[in-house]
């Protein structure tokens, strides 16, 4: 379900959370975020072309056409405090969306958090397998638990899902490339949360700190249970819930311009 607030409705309905799921998925993984997060914000997510209600529409590979897509993100008007969640190929996207508001001069997220998503510069064994044959990429997914049990060649997941995630592991790389290089690349000037799940194969909780060196604000790192796929449980919008909170009670009114450099420790 995709939640549509009104302008400045941080005080009243909670902060506005902006969510980007993982490669393969559509909104359905934030599905009841809207009673877990219990006020605290509300939840938007944003579906990518090709999949759910935009399943005709053709899907984004690249960086460029991502940022299209998501040009009319922002409202026109005043609006208040927003924040941006990414899980896995969703924590590109959100650190990718930000990166490009701050280089236009426009409203920057209050909190960046992304969760289940290396760094950009950790070499991934997944998204490198996005030009992979079939079957190698089917190993790849197999190894990381993210191929149904039941499912058998030519069956439905594999004429449909599949071509998402593989068109999903390409948008993947070409956000990485992009991360990595300086002109569309480094450090956003806002805090930014990462958050690993303390059994994730594909990336372990330690890994997750290395999204340090892309803030020049506030760095916090959070482990909480289960494997990659944690976004499907109750403890990371709790988590989201508990910072969307501090986030309100600030008072962050003022995003309408990108804030200048700020220390680690949070100070300017």
């Amino acid at each position: 379900m995709v939640y549509e607030p009104g302008p400045d409705t941080a005080g009243e309905r909670g902060v506005r959370l902006v969510c980007f799921a993982h490669a393969g998925a559509g909104t359905s993984a934030f599905h009841r975020w809207d009673t877990l997060l219990a006020g605290a914000a509300v939840p938007e997510a944003r579906p990518l072309p090709g999949r759910g209600a935009r399943r005709r529409e053709p899907r984004v590979t690249t960086r460029q056409a991502l940022l299209t897509d998501l040009r009319d993100l922002l409202p026109p008007g005043p609006s208040g405090p927003y924040v941006l969640y990414g899980h896995s190929l969703g924590g590109l996207i959100a650190y990718t969306l930000t990166r490009a508001l701050h280089a236009a001069g426009l409203p920057l997220p209050a909190l960046l958090a992304v969760g289940a998503c290396p760094p950009p510069g950790d070499p991934g064994e997944l998204i490198s397998a996005a030009e992979a044959p079939d079957h190698e990429l089917l190993r790849v997914l197999e190894k990381f638990e993210a191929v149904p049990g039941d499912t058998v060649p030519g069956d439905l997941w594999h004429r449909l899902v599949l071509p998402v995630l593989r068109d999903d592991l390409r948008l993947a790389a070409d956000l990485r490339a992009a991360c990595l290089d300086p002109a569309t690349g480094g450090p956003v000037p806002v805090p930014l949360l990462a958050v690993g799940g303390s059994t994730d194969a594909l990336v372990p909780p330690e890994t997750m700190r290395g999204w340090q060196a892309f803030t020049d604000g506030r760095f916090v790192h959070r482990t909480l249970p289960g494997g990659h796929f944690f976004v499907r449980d109750g403890d990371l919008p709790r988590l989201l819930g508990r910072a969307c909170r501090i986030v309100g009670r600030a008072g962050v009114k003022d995003t309408a311009r990108p804030r200048g450099p700020h220390r680690r420790d949070g100070r300017r």
